[in-house]
């Protein structure tokens, strides 16, 4: 029985480590699958000039699950079933920071209020700036997310060596 209690505990450790590693992780993929969905706003507005609303409908599957839901919140908003504010666009996405969070929208609340041209050049600075945050996330994901894998199995061979 001890060393089931004793299993037991070190697995609760190394997965509390796991879940903070994934939270790093999470943010560097929600980054990767903005700029994508930038980019491809920016080359649609340009070149097909079809609705938001239909361009944002045919993303690929994968960048909507790691957009968190932003683009289903911001469609409620288009579609006026919803106002578009931080909380109700932000209301399934918890991995991001107040600052970022911000600045994530203000690119939504700025989306399809502008000319073709203007539009494109706001996108494009968007961009710029979630890239910066990209490589910003990154680094962390590096430094931290491996860290907390490390310090989760520590902490459960430091409960092992403590109950032994």
């Amino acid at each position: 029985m001890k060393w089931v209690i004793i299993a037991v505990l070190f697995g609760i450790c190394v997965a509390i480590g796991y879940l903070f590693s994934m939270k790093y992780k999470k943010r560097v993929q929600f980054y990767t699958a903005l700029i994508m969905f930038a980019q491809k706003l920016d080359v649609e507005i340009n070149f097909s000039r079809e609705r938001l609303k239909k361009l944002i409908e045919g993303m690929d599957e994968k960048t909507k699950r790691n957009l968190f839901g932003l683009d289903k919140n911001f469609l409620n908003y288009l579609s006026g079933s919803e106002e578009l504010t931080q909380e109700a666009l932000f209301k399934n996405c918890p991995v991001l920071k107040p600052e970022e969070k911000e600045m994530v929208f203000l690119f939504f609340k700025s989306l399809g209020r502008s000319d073709v041209l203007g539009q494109s050049k706001e996108i494009q600075n968007f961009v710029k700036r979630f890239d910066e945050n990209l490589t910003k996330c990154a680094s962390e994901n590096k430094k931290y997310g491996s860290l907390s894998l490390k310090l989760g199995f520590i902490a459960g061979l430091f409960i092992v060596v403590i109950l032994l």
